[in-house]
């Protein structure tokens, strides 16, 4: 693997008599987003302030680059301080500012620019995370969603290279905080940032992130894949997994990716031994993405959320159904075969209505769609295999138009 963009090495940190990071070691990595997780008090916020440089360590050393921050000189550091941002857990927006001066503020700070540089850079920020119109608005006349936009816009107008954000989904509901969640990973990829996020949303935030560091007792005592860690063993760590996720999605209502896992085993036995057949089913969103840049991010999750309560409504009590990503839903229909999959598909896009989907007045040339794939078990099937089977015949299952 490459060389980490930052890297912790044997972290100590004490406040008092209290060990907060002991010992602690983890690596970030260029354009992906990590997320720390942990029990409550563990330290999470603690490590952050590490890595961004408001607290410095007792002993160990911080390495930006593979060099260590403390070998840099004075001017060295102030610039690489510059390529941090920060996206505080309450927004830390001022309420006595309007949108437009919080959003500048930074550049005020931090740079010479002239007031006409810094309200075009401005503008051009606000208009590429969609938040035009509102820079004379102040924060307590917006939502809680678009309060985390500017929120982020503010983070994003240094063009910083790794931005931090703390707990930023505390306190929302489930359709925000899945909002939330898409408009960090849409715009980490559309600005290629390298994200660090401390969360307690699980598995949600495993949709979004490429790399999991999980704390504990002042160390790391996980990192890896988001994959990786719901595959492992340690009794420590799937206590925390299984033992802090809710059992249900609160966006579909759903089970989790494990809930798949544990079924099929179970269709498995059924058709190996008894010779019952099953089929999953994948669907998956094309164009969510543009239903977030020209509406907003909640839209595009009201529109999973509502697909998800269609599907619930026509499938048997013996068949599952399951949120396996941010815009991915999973079904293992029981006592059906590849033709009864395809009925079933057939039947569901026919009881949909576009409208009741979006549930948003749609702009002009709104469009977006749904498409479906299905593959039926087989004795030796996998469920990698039946997965990879039915995303490679994925085909348009349902479109929705506005000219």
């Amino acid at each position: 693997m490459n060389t980490p963009l930052i890297q912790l090495k044997d972290i100590h940190r004490t406040f008092g008599s209290n060990m907060v990071l002991n010992g602690l070691s983890m690596s970030i990595y260029q354009g992906e987003i990590t997320t720390i997780i942990g029990k409550s008090g563990c330290g999470k916020s603690v490590l952050l302030k590490h890595i961004i440089g408001l607290l410095e360590p007792d002993s160990g050393q911080i390495l930006y680059n593979g060099r260590a921050i403390s070998d840099m000189k004075p001017t060295e550091r102030k610039i690489l301080k510059r390529k941090f941002s920060y996206m505080f857990q309450g927004n830390a927006l001022f309420d006595s500012m309007t949108v437009y001066e919080n959003i500048a503020l930074p550049l005020r700070e931090t740079t010479s620019l002239k007031e006409k540089e810094i309200r075009d850079r401005a503008t051009e920020k606000m208009s590429q995370l969609d938040i035009r119109g509102i820079g004379d608005q102040y924060p307590s006349q917006l939502s809680g969603g678009m309060k985390k936009r500017v929120a982020l816009t503010r983070a994003l107008m240094t063009d910083p290279e790794i931005i931090l954000f703390d707990e930023p989904t505390t306190g929302l509901d489930p359709i925000r905080k899945n909002a939330v969640h898409g408009m960090i990973s849409n715009y980490q990829k559309k600005f290629g940032f390298t994200g660090v996020v401390v969360s307690h949303e699980i598995p949600d935030i495993f949709y979004i992130s490429q790399r999991i560091a999980m704390l504990s007792d002042g160390r790391i005592v996980f990192e890896g894949s988001p994959e990786e860690i719901q595959q492992a063993e340690s009794p420590e760590i799937r206590n925390f997994i299984y033992g802090t996720e809710n059992r249900r999605d609160a966006l579909t209502g759903m089970g989790h990716q494990p809930y798949v896992e544990q079924r099929f085993k179970q269709e498995m036995v059924r058709l190996q031994h008894h010779g019952i057949s099953f089929s999953l089913v994948i669907f998956a969103f094309e164009n969510i993405d543009g239903i977030n840049e020209h509406v907003d991010q909640i839209a595009g999750q009201k529109v999973l959320e509502n697909l998800a309560m269609k599907i619930r409504r026509q499938i048997d009590i013996t068949d599952s159904c399951s949120r396996c990503g941010v815009d991915k839903i999973v079904l293992l229909l029981t006592d059906t075969d590849k033709e009864k999959a395809h009925n079933f598909c057939k039947q569901l896009a026919n009881n949909i209505n576009g409208n009741e989907l979006v549930d948003i007045q749609p702009y002009p040339e709104f469009c977006f769609s749904i498409r479906a794939g299905f593959a039926q078990a087989a004795q030796e099937s996998s469920l990698e295999s039946l997965m990879e089977r039915a995303e490679s015949n994925l085909n348009a299952f349902y479109e929705f138009n506005v000219r």
